[in-house]
C-alpha cells in the first residue's frame, strides 16, 4: 500500500533528519493514520499523490464531528503538513494540498506559574532531616534553576555538572544537548545531597553517573517527580495545581518577568523557535550566565 510506503520515508525522515524522539515520531505517524482511516470510512481509495483539499476540508469536519477540540484538530494538521512538507522535498507529489488549508484557531493559554514567594516557601517546607527530603530540596532547587523539562531532570548525570563553570549539560527533545547555567543555591544544595546522601547509596549497575536515585539506587521516574512536587505543595500550603513543569514555567516568566533577553531564554529553555517562548512575554554563552545572574530570583 502506497500510504505504508511514504509513512515508512517519513518516519525515517523524522528520525534521521529532524532527530525527533521516538513519541513525536509517533505523534506524527498517528496524525496521518487518523487521516487514511477516513478515507476507508469514506470509501475512498486514494493514495497520498491523490489527496486534495477538499478532501483534506472534509477531513477536519470528520474530525469536528468527532468531538475533538480545536487544539487537537490544529496538533493533527500540523502533523499532515508536515508529512505533505516531506512528500514535496522528495519530489513525491508536484503540489502541496495542505497549502490552503486553514487550521481550528486556538486560544493561547497562559500557562501557570508560581510567584517567587511560592516557590521560597514550597522550598523551605522540604524536610531535609531525611535522605529523601535532601535529594528533593536539591532537585526542587535544580528543576527552578535550569527550567529543565522532568524529562530531562531525571536523567541529569554527574559527569554533566560544571560546578566551577556553573553549568549542567542537558539532554532534551530529539538527544539535542544543551548547556544550562545553574545558580549558586542549587550546586549548594546538589554538593550537600551528594556528600551526605547519595555518597551512602547502593547504587544499581548502568545508574551510576544518574545524578538523583531513588532509595533503590535507581534514577527516579517521571511520575515520582510529579508525586514528589503535588505532596510537597500541598505540605506548603499551595493549593495551585502544581507539576514539574510549572517551576519551567515559572522559570522562565521570572526571567521574562525581570528583563531577560527572550533568545536567551528561549536557548536555556531548549525552545526551537523564539514564538514558543514568547508566550512567557505575557508579564510585561556569556550572555546566558549575565542573564541567570542578573534575573533568577534564587541568584
Amino acid at each position: 500500500m502506497k500510504w505504508n510506503a511514504d509513512i515508512a520515508g517519513f518516519k525515517l525522515y523524522l528520525q534521521l533528519e529532524r532527530s525527533l524522539s521516538t513519541n513525536s515520531i509517533e505523534a506524527y505517524q498517528h496524525d496521518i493514520e487518523k487521516l487514511v482511516q477516513y478515507l476507508e470510512i469514506s470509501g475512498k481509495t486514494k493514495t497520498p499523490q491523490d489527496i486534495t483539499l477538499d478532501d483534506l476540508r472534509g477531513f477536519l469536519v470528520w474530525i469536528t464531528e468527532l468531538g475533538m477540540t480545536a487544539t487537537t484538530q490544529a496538533r493533527i494538521i500540523s502533523g499532515i503538513r508536515a508529512f505533505y512538507k516531506y512528500l514535496l522535498m522528495e519530489n513525491l507529489i508536484n503540489t502541496d494540498p495542505t497549502d490552503l488549508l486553514e487550521a481550528p484557531r486556538t486560544a493561547r493559554h497562559l500557562p501557570d506559574t508560581l510567584a517567587p514567594e511560592e516557590i521560597e516557601r514550597l522550598m523551605e517546607s522540604v524536610d531535609r532531616s531525611t535522605p529523601e527530603g535532601e535529594r528533593n530540596r536539591a532537585m526542587l532547587e535544580t528543576l527552578y534553576s535550569c527550567g529543565l523539562r522532568v524529562s530531562e531532570l531525571v536523567n541529569l548525570r554527574i559527569s554533566g555538572l560544571y560546578e566551577d563553570e556553573m553549568y549542567v549539560r542537558v539532554i532534551g527533545k530529539g538527544d539535542k544537548e544543551r548547556l544550562v547555567p545553574i545558580g549558586s543555591t542549587a550546586i549548594k544544595h546538589i554538593r550537600i545531597y551528594l556528600e551526605s546522601v547519595r555518597v551512602h547509596q547502593q547504587i544499581q549497575k548502568g545508574e551510576e553517573d544518574i545524578l538523583f536515585l531513588n532509595r533503590r539506587g535507581k534514577r527516579l521516574s517521571r511520575v515520582m517527580v510529579f508525586t514528589i512536587i503535588k505532596q510537597q505543595a500541598f505540605k506548603a500550603g499551595i493549593r495551585k495545581t502544581i507539576s514539574p513543569h510549572t517551576f519551567r514555567h515559572s522559570f522562565a516568566t521570572h526571567l521574562v518577568e525581570g528583563g531577560a533577553d527572550l533568545r536567551a531564554v528561549q536557548e536555556m529553555l531548549g525552545h526551537e523557535s523564539i514564538t514558543t517562548t514568547e508566550i512567557y512575554t505575557h508579564m510585561d554563552r556569556t550572555f546566558l550566565s549575565e542573564q541567570i545572574k542578573k534575573f533568577h530570583p534564587r541568584n
